[in-house]
């Protein structure tokens, strides 16, 4: 059995869409940020050191990093349908977009939100940074998915999964509308009914909906 350590409004998004997908058993421990810090609660670090999420656990080892857990489960338990065999042209482009789901773009989503919770709106340096790379990534990735459903071979794959929770930010922060190829892909994505059940699962699990 796995158990997925999910926080609610984090990465972990894309590990409980993943286990939807996959449709093996699986628990869930829920975690909640706390409500003034937005900040990973201390029972997190009672699981692993970091205590960040996702963490699962599987055969008696902890896993984390959400990267790291999307390939292992798929390698586990969907490689023939949930990413390109290692022999193709397409299984280079796979581990890219995988790479960059949380690396290039990651990164100036991240400065933003947290300049912005630091209340940091005059830095030159900064906001230049953080607008030109963010239209700079956001053409890339446009003109990546123009025409398609799914990022890599026209089929569902951990690329997309890792892809998903930088489109849940863009699409909360409404900055999809300039990029239709983008916002065309994130619906697409949005469709699928294991996406549908995890959202309906984040929401049950979110305490920031009670309140």
């Amino acid at each position: 059995m796995i158990r997925l350590h999910h926080l609610n409004q984090s990465r972990s998004l894309r590990i409980l869409w993943l286990l939807e997908e996959l449709g093996e058993p699986y628990e869930i421990t829920s975690h909640q940020r706390d409500a003034n810090t937005y900040l990973a609660p201390a029972s997190l670090k009672a699981v692993h050191p970091l205590g960040k999420s996702p963490v699962i656990e599987m055969d008696g080892q902890l896993y984390s990093e959400s990267g790291a857990i999307t390939e292992l489960l798929i390698e586990r338990f969907a490689p023939d349908r949930l990413r390109p065999a290692p022999d193709s042209t397409d299984y280079g482009h796979y581990l890219q977009w995988i790479d960059f789901a949380e690396s290039s773009l990651m990164l100036p989503l991240m400065l933003e939100l947290f300049t912005k919770k630091a209340g940091i709106h005059d830095n030159e340096f900064l906001n230049g940074y953080i607008d030109k790379e963010k239209t700079r990534l956001f053409k890339y990735l446009d003109a990546a998915v123009e025409g398609k459903s799914f990022i890599v071979g026209n089929q569902l794959s951990g690329a997309d999964f890792m892809l998903s929770f930088d489109l849940m930010m863009l699409a909360k922060r409404k900055e999809l509308a300039n990029y239709p190829h983008i916002e065309h892909y994130a619906l697409q994505l949005a469709s699928l009914d294991s996406y549908q059940r995890a959202m309906r699962l984040e929401a049950d699990y979110d305490e920031t909906n009670r309140t």
